[in-house]
């Protein structure tokens, strides 16, 4: 019987390995991301004239939602709230032009209901840029 006490050894890594594949992975990717060369690449542009193309300008639609939940189109108002009373007169408004922007200035006290119809209409006729007009709110006094 062995009672003398083992010597243990110390658990080693050995990083010498792991440094030689960091370094050979290195040294890889720089070579070949040099190799590639993009900027050599010639492409011919086409010209264009300098003059730009006066475009017609159009008159801003604006649709203003009333407490009530009525709607007025560009100032005037309309004969009842419904739908399809809002998108005959849109389509009146805005004639064949749906790449205008049009404005939604909503009451602060209209019902959510009358301002998701407005964007409704809007989408389905077309309409891609719609804004919706806020004011700034005054600062909270400190006390």
């Amino acid at each position: 019987m062995n009672l003398r006490p083992r010597r243990l050894e110390d658990p080693e890594i050995n990083l010498v390995s792991l440094i030689d594949v960091v370094l050979m992975m290195v040294v890889f990717f720089m070579l070949s991301s040099s190799l590639t060369q993009e900027g050599r690449i010639h492409i011919r542009l086409p010209q264009a004239s300098s003059v730009p193309v006066n475009r017609p300008k159009l008159e801003p639609l604006t649709i203003t939602v009333t407490e009530q939940g009525g709607y007025l189109v560009n100032g005037r108002e309309l004969i009842n709230s419904s739908s399809e009373t809002l998108r005959t007169a849109l389509l009146r408004a805005a004639g064949s032009s749906r790449n205008q922007r049009v404005t939604i200035r909503a009451d602060a006290r209209a019902t959510n209901q009358s301002v998701v119809t407005a964007m409704d209409v809007l989408g389905r006729l077309g309409f891609a840029e719609i804004a919706i007009a806020t004011v700034q709110s005054e600062p909270a006094s400190k006390p």
